[in-house]
């Protein structure tokens, strides 16, 4: 019984190395880290459609610069080629995106404490946004001198005017020369001019012409629009 002792010790001390030296058969985890975003660029909505620069504004904080994606006339992304290395910056930039993409325009709030920055942004996205509709125009087919073409609907902006409230801006379509469309491009952000707005383009539709009356409380509003859709009617010829 004693000489047992010493086989059952050395047999366990034999099982020892292999217990030690057995793979692990579950393995560790691998963590990969995802690649980070761009400190430079802040997105919204889809990325496929037509993109365009805006201008590179210089600003005592830095340059500025936008590159926005349009499918058709709508804004679908927005993205900082260039902004200032800065903190508020970085935290004003969603905030400048996300109110673009709501408003559509370049009538937005600026960001406290970014004010520098969120002008510089209306400006370059304000210049985009002119590209744009500029190529649009430009795409578009020449009117044909059959009779077919000459009522083909036709898409034609007028002139961007400024005023104390804020730019107006229309677009005016015409299925021969009748007005069957009006669109605002720009408009201030006021109450005011969201209710008027759609007085003056049933007045228009019905007037068919620019000779329609001022909203109450719009005024200003109201002139420029009847400016701009005047414009429209000219450009048309």
């Amino acid at each position: 019984m004693k000489r047992a002792i010493p086989v059952v010790v050395l047999s366990i001390a034999g099982l020892v190395p292999v217990w030690r030296y057995e793979p692990s058969i579950g393995g560790g985890t691998t963590t990969e880290a995802a690649p980070a975003p761009s400190a430079s660029s802040s997105s919204g909505g889809s990325s496929s459609g037509t993109v365009v620069k805006g201008t590179t504004v210089n600003t005592e904080k830095g340059p500025v610069e936008v590159q926005v994606t349009f499918d058709g006339e709508k804004i679908t992304a927005v993205k900082l080629l260039q902004q200032p290395n800065h903190p508020q910056t970085t935290a004003a930039v969603p905030k400048l995106v996300a109110e673009t993409l709501e408003a559509q325009s370049a009538d937005i709030d600026t960001v406290s404490g970014a004010t520098i920055t969120s002008e510089a942004y209306k400006e370059s996205l304000q210049a985009a946004i002119d590209k744009n509709a500029k190529s649009a125009s430009a795409s578009s087919p020449s009117p044909s001198a059959s009779a077919s073409a000459a009522s083909a609907s036709r898409t034609i902006d007028g002139s961007a005017l400024n005023t104390e409230k804020g730019p107006v801006q229309v677009q005016v379509t015409f299925e021969g020369d009748k007005i069957t469309a009006v669109k605002m491009l720009q408009q201030p952000n006021h109450p005011q001019t969201t209710a008027a707005v759609p007085k003056l383009v049933a007045e228009t539709l019905e007037a068919q012409s620019a000779d329609i009356d001022t909203v109450s409380g719009a005024t200003i509003t109201s002139e420029a629009y009847k400016e701009s859709l005047q414009a429209a009617i000219d450009a048309k010829g």
